[in-house]
């Protein structure tokens, strides 16, 4: 049974019709508005709120604990300073991704490590002979994502204080309404954003705190209807649906290295060795990886076409899609899958992530998608383009 999380007392009155999904055991509001594109265009041209307490998180903390979190993660955590956020993928002895996640370096020297899957045994495996503790804080800490263009003000209004010289992906201790809350230059949306880690049992008070600073920008509160669009915008992996975590993999072919999922630029060989480092080694010297995350623009008067051959006007989809969908070369074989679709309000375009042969990763490389109308299988035109999609220097400014 899901429960409601720290925001619940709050949230549960602005969820006018109780769409609610489960998140790792939590409800998590699909959307509170009458139609989540009001909630996306918060946060594409104000600001939003995105409850994220479900998310897995762990403190390392301890005389071992740089050596734990270095041992587990592709990049060097010896550079991961206190005031630092890292984004990281994390492998089996095999170079395949068990999950990605932040990793920040907190004020006294310990992590705070989030992920979508519970990894709590996997860190305590990998402890042996580390003088370092590994607790479950996941019940303890709230956390709100404050994400859009209006973000900044609407956090500097609640916390009383300049957030203008936190930098992309840096994180500080601040209070908000009274409440010792830590806040990072963070999100999953592509944009200024902010993440705020609060105790759980402050959740409430840190939402009205926010929501009341909000009334600025006309923040508001967000789903994940419109976040799964504004994450596709962002170029953005969700685990299990644009790979597959190597715990959960029934076959090599579910299992993905970080090379396959453009993370190769987050492996770093130089710092010495950790989990998955030899696999990944074999696979650099044997050249570029078989397949490649990509990003697909599809053709909208291909799409039409489709609708207008059924007798109807051409229609995009009322939310986004995480069904795999298959993908074929120009002889009609099947070589891949888009992995997540959505239409983009603020590109006005049909986009995709998709999984593709290596021949295919060049931008301009043309494919077809298979679009059904009325139970009646088409093609589209897919044409392979750069991630992200959606890339505001606001974001990192």
């Amino acid at each position: 049974m899901s429960v409601g999380t720290a925001f619940h007392p709050r949230t549960a009155d602005l969820n006018v019709k109780q769409q609610w999904r489960e998140w790792s055991g939590y409800l998590a509001a699909s959307a509170y508005a009458d139609h989540h594109q009001i909630e996306y265009n918060a946060l594409r041209e104000s600001a939003g709120l995105i409850d994220v307490s479900p998310l897995f998180k762990y403190r390392i903390a301890g005389p071992g604990a740089e050596a734990l979190v270095d041992r587990l993660i592709t990049r060097d955590a010896k550079k991961l300073t206190p005031g630092r956020v890292y984004y990281s993928p994390w492998c089996d002895e095999a170079g395949r991704v068990i999950d990605d996640g932040t990793i920040h370096r907190l004020d006294d020297g310990s992590f705070r490590w989030t992920a979508a899957d519970p990894q709590y045994r996997w860190l305590q495996m990998n402890a042996g002979g580390l003088d370092v503790e590994v607790e479950d804080v996941s019940a303890d800490w709230a956390a709100i994502a404050l994400q859009g263009p209006r973000s900044r003000d609407v956090l500097e209004a609640a916390t009383g204080e300049s957030f203008a010289d936190l930098r992309y992906f840096r994180r500080r201790a601040t209070t908000l309404g009274g409440i010792a809350v830590d806040v990072s230059r963070t999100g999953y949306t592509g944009d200024l954003g902010y993440e705020v880690w609060i105790p759980a049992d402050r959740g409430a008070d840190a939402w009205d705190a926010l929501m009341a600073a909000g009334r600025i920008v006309t923040a508001r509160p967000v789903g994940m209807l419109a976040l799964d669009i504004a994450r596709i915008e962002a170029g953005l992996l969700l685990i299990e649906v644009d790979y597959t975590s190597a715990t959960h993999a029934l076959i090599a072919d579910q299992a993905y290295s970080p090379f396959e999922l453009g993370l190769g630029r987050l492996v770093d060989f130089e710092k010495g060795d950790f989990v998955g480092r030899r696999a990944l080694l074999d696979q650099e010297r044997r050249g570029r990886p078989d397949r490649r995350l990509v990003g697909l623009r599809l053709d909208w008067t291909e799409l039409a076409t489709l609708y207008a051959a059924q007798g109807l006007p051409p229609q995009v989809p009322g939310a986004a899609s995480r069904a795999a969908v298959p993908l074929y070369d120009g002889s009609g074989r099947r070589v891949g899958k888009a992995t997540s679709t959505t239409w983009s309000p603020i590109l006005k375009q049909m986009i995709a992530l998709a999984s593709v042969p290596s021949r295919f990763e060049r931008p301009g490389s043309t494919l077809r998608m298979e679009w059904t109308v009325e139970a009646v299988r088409g093609t589209v035109g897919a044409t392979v383009v750069t991630l992200p999609f959606f890339d505001p220097p606001r974001k990192r400014a």
